[in-house]
């Protein structure tokens, strides 16, 4: 819809895990580094935690999608919320594995044996969990024991475990005490600041193809008090963004509309506060008078979204 009144080839902030827009600032490097080394040196056990919304699996699929598919296997469980046969059953199916007996014996001596192949190839065989802060204690209990289909020298299967900051609470608790302390590796996500909110939006505009700015920088400004530096409601709000700019043929985004997008979603409901980096002369200046303050929360009806048609 906006895509040639932005002059963009693609469009930049979808809702979708898209390693293409993934923004390599060094925090995700790091990440990223934590994870392919994790899987590569056949570490075990790696966990990576974050809030909401902060591109946990985002970097989950740009990792898998960094090794050449003729070296690694991969099983990706995105709905843990299983029993441990249909666990199993989920890991054989996605490994591509024929399930030749659904009992518990009988796919775990499948599952080993495959490994064993696996690993004479030199590939490696790795399960990655996402939002694993869902796993129920018992099915957490029988991904530990996975970790003992190893060789004398080297684990078999590789196992990466992503969730919110619950699974950090239940990984502490005493009675997962022996799959805490073989986790090897521990990485985490977290929101943007300010300036990592308005270069993440560039790059993802850059590589849509967009050769001039979309947001005003008071708009970039509005963007991260409204998401609190969390990709995802970046994503949301400019999107929504774009979308109505091209509804009132308006470049680059204005700080209004935003802010018209940021009190539709309801989000952060905070008193703004301007940053000292804004530019003299802006229509930032005096916020004191509702006249000229664009975020007095009264939205007028011609700006409302709910109340335009597209």
């Amino acid at each position: 819809m906006y895509k040639a009144f932005f002059g963009l080839r693609a469009l930049p902030f979808g809702a979708s895990p898209d390693p293409r827009f993934l923004y390599m600032m060094p925090r995700v490097r790091e990440a990223l580094a934590c994870l392919q080394y994790g899987i590569a040196a056949r570490k075990g056990f790696v966990v990576m935690t974050g809030e909401v919304g902060t591109g946990k699996t985002t970097l989950l699929r740009t990792v898998l999608n960094s090794f050449a598919k003729d070296r690694v296997s991969t099983a990706f469980v995105f709905n843990p919320r299983l029993d441990t046969l249909d666990f199993l059953e989920f890991v054989l199916a996605d490994f591509g594995i024929p399930i030749a007996q659904r009992t518990k014996s009988g796919m775990l001596l499948q599952l080993n044996r495959w490994l064993i192949e696996q690993f004479s190839n030199r590939r490696l065989c790795a399960i990655v969990v996402d939002d694993a802060q869902n796993l129920t204690w018992e099915l957490l209990e029988e991904i530990r024991l996975l970790t003992n289909l190893e060789t004398s020298s080297e684990k078999l299967v590789q196992i990466v475990l992503s969730g919110q900051p619950e699974l950090e609470d239940k990984l502490r608790n005493p009675s997962v005490r022996q799959l805490r302390q073989r986790i090897s590796l521990w990485c985490k996500t977290q929101p943007l600041n300010g300036e990592e909110t308005a270069a993440y939006i560039a790059e993802r505009l850059r590589i849509a193809g967009a050769t001039q700015p979309a947001l005003s920088p008071e708009a970039i400004e509005l963007v991260h008090y409204y998401s609190n530096g969390i990709p995802r409601l970046i994503n949301l709000i400019c999107e929504n963004a774009l979308i109505d700019a091209y509804a009132e043929q308006i470049k680059p985004i204005p700080a209004w509309i935003v802010d018209a997008v940021g009190v539709e979603f309801d989000l952060n409901p905070q008193p703004f506060v301007i940053s000292p980096k804004t530019m003299p002369g802006s229509h930032f200046d005096d916020l004191s008078d509702p006249q000229s303050n664009p975020f007095s929360r009264q939205v007028n009806s011609a700006t409302s979204r709910k109340d335009r048609e597209i």
